[in-house]
């Protein structure tokens, strides 16, 4: 990784990087986009400013400009996103950041959750190649939202989640109460919102909640070793699989299978499909190229 090329834009509380982790013929780039939410003296709590910074840093990954190939969102210190800012939606480490209120009434909650959360989530959703959270800290409301909206989650042995809402006198949001009981099943899904206790690493992998867990100290490198598998495969073709599991959610068994079998014949138009088929019966290692 120290041969890695990197590309760093600052915004206002977030950071995003592009990191071309190389393929395995040394020529064909493979980007991984990393997003950090940075407002650590806050532990990345989510404020106004910190969102429209995360809606840009994704504009600029759906333009397309960086060839980005995963997604790899984390937080910056010693936690990774502590919910909603509640008590400051402003900036607490750029001067020309405006101060503003915190959302005390309920129709300028409403407002902010459809017009700047909701679009994010759908978006995140949305990517075509794949996306990983890296949980080095502390994750608890709408950041445990984000974090479990991703393809796989990986975890500080440090690190917990927390369905805070509750302690606060309010709802789950952030698309917590689709992902979560999909994810973990009915009971434990309620038990996690109504009693907003910590869950630690290993309850969180025995919950089916993260998918790896690693010490502090190594958990950037082993995520981005994960991220570079991902950012090397075919990587429109995971962006369907994506797609598929996404959908499979509200469509039926019948509806299912009829859309893989759509996306199977796309799929053989690809590249990176094509290529494998043809070194098929050869010793040749096919370098997948996303395309």
């Amino acid at each position: 990784m120290s041969k890695a090329r990197i590309t760093k834009i600052d915004m206002p509380l977030l950071r995003l990087e592009f990191v071309d982790v190389g393929s395995d013929d040394g020529l064909t780039p493979a980007v991984v986009a990393i997003i950090t939410l940075n407002d650590p003296k806050k532990l990345n709590a989510m404020s106004d400013p910190m969102l429209d910074s995360f809606n840009e840093a994704l504009y600029l990954l759906e333009s397309g400009e960086h060839n980005a190939r995963c997604l790899v969102l984390t937080g910056e210190g010693r936690g990774f996103c502590a919910g909603a800012n509640l008590t400051d939606a402003g900036n607490s480490n750029t001067k020309n950041v405006e101060q503003k209120k915190p959302f005390r009434h309920h129709k300028e909650t409403n407002g902010v959750l459809t017009l700047k959360y909701h679009p994010l989530m759908m978006r995140l959703r949305d990517l075509p190649f794949p996306f990983i959270s890296v949980v080095n800290g502390p994750c608890a409301g709408v950041g445990m939202s984000f974090a479990m909206a991703a393809d796989m989650m990986i975890m500080a042995d440090t690190a917990y989640l927390l369905q805070a809402f509750r302690n606060v006198g309010l709802v789950p949001d952030g698309g917590a109460t689709y992902l979560l009981p999909r994810k973990v099943g009915w009971s434990r899904a309620m038990e996690l919102i109504l009693l907003g206790e910590k869950v630690p690493a290993e309850k969180a992998l025995a919950f089916g909640l993260c998918n790896y867990i690693f010490p502090s100290e190594s958990l950037m490198e082993e995520a981005m070793k994960i991220a570079r598998k991902l950012a090397t495969g075919p990587t429109k073709t995971l962006g369907m699989m994506r797609e598929l599991m996404w959908n499979s959610f509200g469509n039926t068994y019948e509806q299912q299978m009829f859309l893989e079998a759509k996306f199977q014949s796309r799929a053989f138009t690809y590249e990176d499909t094509k290529n494998v088929i043809k070194a098929f019966g050869t010793k040749k290692k096919t370098i997948f190229k996303g395309k």
